[in-house]
C-alpha cells in the first residue's frame, strides 16, 4: 500500500462555499493511486468540509440560509468574542458539520455520486486562507 500527501491552500471569499472537487481529483490523478481512499482534513475550527449537491446552486443557498437561522450571529448569545461577532457562530457551524471527509478511489478517480461536489464552507464574514491536507492511500 502506498501513501501520497499534499497540503493545499484554499482562498475563501468570506462566508461562502468554495467548490474544490476538480482540485482534489487532480491530486488523486497525480498520486497515481488507482484503488484506495482519499482523506481530506481541513485544519481550521471556523470553516468546514462538505460533500453536497453540485448541480443546483439553490441547495447551497438553502443550506447557508438554514445555518444562518440555526446559528445566528448575535454577540449577545455568546461568551467568546475575541475575534469578532462571527467567530463563535463559525465554531458552532463547524462543530455541526465536518472538518474531514473520506472518499473512495476507483480506477484513479474519486467515487462521488453524480450530483456530489466537495466544498470548503467558510463560516467567517471575511476572506481567509485555509489549509487542507489531502492524504491518499492505496495501490
Amino acid at each position: 500500500m502506498r501513501h501520497y500527501q499534499r497540503f493545499v491552500t484554499i482562498s475563501t471569499a468570506g462566508k461562502s462555499l468554495a467548490k474544490i472537487t476538480s482540485k482534489i481529483q487532480a491530486i488523486v490523478a497525480e498520486s497515481g493511486i488507482e484503488t484506495g481512499l482519499c482523506t481530506l482534513f481541513l485544519r481550521h475550527t471556523s470553516a468546514s468540509l462538505l460533500i453536497q449537491e453540485n448541480a443546483d446552486p439553490d441547495v447551497l443557498r438553502d443550506l447557508e440560509n438554514f445555518f444562518a437561522k440555526l446559528v445566528p450571529e448575535d454577540s449577545q448569545r455568546y461568551i467568546h468574542s475575541a475575534e469578532g461577532p462571527d467567530d463563535m457562530p463559525a465554531h458552532i457551524r463547524t462543530a455541526l458539520t465536518h472538518s474531514s471527509e473520506q472518499i473512495p478511489i476507483s480506477q484513479g478517480r474519486l467515487v462521488l455520486g453524480t450530483w456530489q461536489g466537495i466544498y470548503v464552507w467558510e463560516h467567517r464574514q471575511r476572506s481567509h486562507t485555509r489549509e487542507l491536507v489531502v492524504h491518499i492511500t492505496g495501490d
